[in-house]
C-alpha cells in the first residue's frame, strides 16, 4: 500500500480477523478517489490472506461522508462514469472476498458511505449512528448507493430513504436490516467481536464457497437460484471440509477442518 494510501486507510491484524479503519476523519471519511483506490487495495490483500474474517470501522466524528463532491466538481461524463465505476469496484470487492466482513459503525453513514455499509456482509452499529442517502434533498439524487440499500431494505424503505433524504437512526436501521443490530456505543466493540467470532468459526472454504453462492443466487428468481445453489451445494457436498464435517458430526467429535 502507498504512503498516501496509509493515510487513508488503517489495516490491521488481530489474531485471525483483519481490521480496515478509515482515517481521513478531516475530510468525514469521504469516498474521494484515493480513499476509493485504497480501500479496495485494502480489501484485495485481504481476502488474499490467511485471514478469517474482516472488520470494517472508521476514525473520527463520521463513518462515512460518502462521496467527495470534489471529484464531481466540473467533471465531464467520463470523469463522472470512471468515479462511480471505480466505486462499484471497491464494493464488488468487499462482497468478493471470501472472508465475512462485517461493518462497525460509530457514527453517521450517509450516500456512498451508507452504501458500503449496506454493501457490507453484516454490520452492527452503535446507537449514535445514523444512515443516509441524501441525495434527493439536493440536485444529485443516490442512484448508485441505492442499489445496495435497496437490498437490503425493500423498496418502499429505500425509496423512503432516497427521496426524503432523512437520517435513519441505528434502531430503525435494525429494524429495516439495513444493519444486523444496534447497540449501546460502549458495547459496540464487544458486540462487533462476538458477531465476527460467530460468524468464521467452522469451515473457512465452506463459508467462502457459501458467501460467493449468496451473492450470486441472492437477486434470481426462485427457479434459477434453486438450480445454481443445487450445483454448488452438490460440488461443496464432496469436499474435504463438507466430509470431514459430516464424519465428525457422526462420531460425535470436534471436526478438523483441511
Amino acid at each position: 500500500m502507498t504512503a498516501m494510501a496509509c493515510d487513508l486507510v488503517r489495516v490491521e491484524r488481530d489474531g485471525p480477523i483483519t481490521r480496515i479503519t478509515l482515517t481521513n476523519p478531516a475530510k468525514r471519511n469521504a469516498l474521494a478517489l484515493p480513499m476509493i483506490d485504497a480501500l479496495t487495495a485494502a480489501f484485495d490483500d485481504a481476502g488474499r490472506s490467511d485471514a478469517r474474517g474482516i472488520v470494517l470501522a472508521a476514525d473520527g466524528p463520521v463513518f462515512s461522508a460518502g462521496h467527495d463532491f470534489a471529484d464531481m466538481a466540473g467533471a465531464d461524463l467520463g470523469r463522472a462514469r470512471e468515479l462511480f465505476e471505480r466505486c462499484t469496484e471497491m464494493m464488488d470487492a468487499v462482497q468478493s472476498v471470501p472472508q465475512p466482513v462485517v461493518a462497525r459503525v460509530h457514527a453517521l453513514a450517509t450516500a456512498a458511505g451508507c452504501q458500503l455499509v449496506a454493501t457490507c456482509d453484516l454490520a452492527v452499529a452503535a446507537e449514535s449512528a445514523g444512515f443516509a442517502i441524501p441525495g434527493g434533498r439536493g440536485g444529485l439524487f443516490c442512484h448508485t448507493p441505492l442499489v445496495a440499500v435497496a437490498r437490503n431494505v425493500g423498496r418502499k424503505r429505500a425509496m423512503e430513504m432516497a427521496l426524503t433524504g432523512d437520517v435513519v437512526d441505528a434502531r430503525t436501521a435494525a429494524e429495516w436490516g439495513l444493519v444486523n443490530r444496534c447497540v449501546p456505543d460502549a458495547e459496540l466493540d464487544s458486540a462487533v467481536d462476538d458477531l465476527v467470532r460467530r460468524a468464521t468459526r467452522g469451515s473457512a472454504l465452506s463459508k467462502a464457497l457459501g458467501k460467493r453462492s449468496f451473492y450470486t443466487q441472492v437477486d434470481l428468481d426462485q427457479t434459477k437460484a434453486y438450480g445454481h445453489a443445487i450445483e454448488v451445494m452438490a460440488a461443496a457436498a464432496v469436499t474435504p471440509d463438507a466430509q470431514e464435517g459430516i464424519a465428525a458430526f457422526l462420531a460425535k467429535r470436534p471436526p478438523r477442518w483441511a
